[in-house]
């Protein structure tokens, strides 16, 4: 592979790939080995690159290998087991959560992350794809290897199951903020209680 080439997929794509990386995954310094070996499989394969599909959407492709291999190899680590690991159904969860990354994030996109952490592999690998990096259902079909038809069903369910999610999420820290609210409440009743007696 001519060093040229190597640096304009870089220049092109690096934010992209580092960013889809640090969505799935949660954490930076992760990511970012993560985002090394996505362009040293690049500089290994790409005299095989045929260009049946765009450079942006087979990236996108090792990314998510790449990144599936991850999970694969801490769901093996976590269960000391080497079943099967099925993306597609399962829960795609970093084990580790880096605070600088976490903390750069408003509530909102935690709130969602969390939420897709509680989706399956396939769900949370298309909403990342959909509307964290701006891919069409063709681009996301084609690095999924997937038709059309399977990105919007997996798809809809996602946005299904999130909603559910961020609306439970909602309604606890209602409930939660309320029942604070009644403790001070009767915080301040045994206080007047206990002044007024005395």
């Amino acid at each position: 592979m001519k060093e040229s080439i190597f640096h304009r997929l870089y220049d092109a794509y690096h934010q992209d790939v580092f960013q889809f990386l640090i969505y799935l995954v949660k954490n930076r310094m992760v990511a970012e080995d993560l985002s090394h070996e996505v362009y040293v499989r690049v500089l290994k394969s790409y005299d095989r690159f045929q260009g049946r599909s765009s450079e942006k959407t087979w990236l996108f492709a090792i990314a998510k290998n790449v990144a599936i291999d991850y999970f694969r190899k801490n769901a093996v680590h976590t269960s000391h087991s080497f079943d099967a690991f099925n993306w597609e159904t399962e829960q795609l969860v970093s084990p580790l959560k880096s605070p600088e990354t976490l903390i750069e994030m408003n509530d909102d996109m935690k709130q969602l992350l969390d939420a897709l952490d509680k989706c399956t592999g396939d769900q949370k690998m298309v909403i990342i794809m959909r509307y964290f990096q701006e891919l069409s259902i063709a681009e996301t079909a084609e690095i999924l290897k997937w038709s059309e038809g399977k990105v919007k069903t997996t798809q809809h369910r996602a946005i299904k199951q999130l909603r559910d999610l961020l609306t439970t999420s909602v309604e606890k820290e209602a409930n939660h903020n309320e029942s604070c609210e009644m403790g001070r409440r009767q915080d301040r009743t045994i206080t007047f209680k206990c002044t007024k007696d005395s």
